[in-house]
């Protein structure tokens, strides 16, 4: 794992600051990003902490609920009914939450939400891009949904902790790496943390980090 600088003053205060957790992944996926996150949600809890969780699927598509079970696994449903990636399904049994659609962001929903906006006029007349209306959606988005209780308790939480799917170099992916290089100066950079998880394959008894490196 690499890790940025973050800082790990959690005491509470009146003017409480969310800390967020970005757990992306390289060479491959599928290495474990969405265990990563909930094993790291357990021990902040057994730290005394409230977490939250996002997981971000890059692709077009609005949920999970209508693509073929052979090409992207199983779907798991929500209490609201939602279809999402099996991930949410191991957030919330390592952690004990409630997670809800919005807590699944995909392309699809980010780019249905500003259409949609543009349609009725919010932009006001101005030319809708990728930069700064599709950024700012998922940034807004993550705040937002940061915010809603997830646990017994009926209070946000301390840490909401992001999984981006797929791997950094994915093209679908990059507008949402670059939302969330945008976001860490919206909630200061010691409120951002970075994780990242990589294949270190070895061959002939080396290990070989050339494709994590790059």
């Amino acid at each position: 794992l690499k890790t940025s600088t973050f800082s790990t003053s959690f005491h509470q205060t009146e003017e409480r600051k969310m800390k967020y957790v970005i757990v992306s992944g390289g060479v491959v996926s599928g290495l474990g990003k969405g265990v990563t996150i909930s094993s790291l949600g357990r021990m902040l809890i057994g730290c005394g902490l409230r977490v939250t969780s996002i997981k971000i699927d890059p692709y077009l598509n609005v949920d999970a609920g209508t693509m073929s079970p052979f090409e992207h696994g199983e779907v798991f449903v929500l209490g609201d009914g939602a279809e999402s990636d099996l991930d949410l399904g191991n957030y919330e049994r390592f952690l004990g939450i409630n997670l809800t659609a919005d807590h699944n962001i995909t392309t699809g929903k980010i780019y249905r939400e500003v259409i949609a906006r543009e349609r009725k006029g919010d932009y006001l007349g101005k030319t809708v891009q990728v930069v700064p209306h599709i950024t700012n959606e998922i940034q807004d988005w993550i705040e937002r949904v940061a915010q809603i209780p997830v646990d017994e308790t009926g209070e946000a939480a301390d840490v909401c902790l992001i999984e981006v799917g797929g791997t950094v170099g994915d093209i679908e992916s990059s507008i949402f790496f670059e939302a969330l290089r945008q976001f860490q100066f919206r909630v200061n950079p010691e409120n951002f943390c970075l994780m990242f998880v990589s294949l270190v394959p070895i061959l002939s008894d080396e290990q070989k980090n050339k494709a994590y490196s790059a």
